[in-house]
């Protein structure tokens, strides 16, 4: 049975994919954030991705087209919020500095997901936190997206009562 998904849902979620690399790369590079942003709308990164096959191993993939404003909400928001919200992680974890431990991917999608948690209204919690969880399989194994699930969900649990 296909699954139904309508266009704004699949333009949100290519958002939210945008959003975890264009964070990665306003992190992690020496780019400034309106030029990180500018070059994902206008589509000269974060347009393919590596799709494994077993039979054809890997291809790039074009990605499917996102939520541009939606994107670049979150993107700024984050920028703008950083501080706290690495603080907010951190103070859920066992550990508060196993985060800055953590790969720059994981930070990238733990601050893109508490973001979207904390300041947004629009999208049911368990929706965001299954969105993410789903990102989290994309870049790593089952540990990562268990942890990343459950942290999401006590965060949630905490800031949207």
């Amino acid at each position: 049975m296909v699954k139904f998904v309508s266009d704004k849902i699949r333009k949100k979620s290519g958002a939210r994919l945008a959003c975890v690399q264009a964070t990665y790369m306003a992190l992690f590079s020496e780019l400034g954030i309106d030029e990180v942003i500018e070059d994902f709308l206008k589509g000269e990164i974060g347009r393919f991705a590596i799709e494994e096959d077993m039979v054809k191993g890997e291809e790039m993939v074009e990605l499917s087209e996102m939520d541009k404003p939606y994107f670049e909400k979150l993107v700024k928001g984050i920028h703008l919020k950083k501080e706290e919200l690495e603080e907010a992680i951190r103070g859920y974890l066992k550990d508060g500095g196993a985060y800055d431990h953590m790969n720059a991917t994981m930070q990238a999608l733990l601050l893109s997901a508490v973001y979207e948690i904390c300041y947004t209204t629009d999208v049911d919690t368990k929706v965001l936190i299954q969105e993410y969880v789903d990102l989290a399989y994309a870049f790593f194994s089952k540990n990562e997206p268990k942890m990343i699930n459950a942290l999401l969900d006590q965060i949630a649990k905490n800031v949207r009562l």
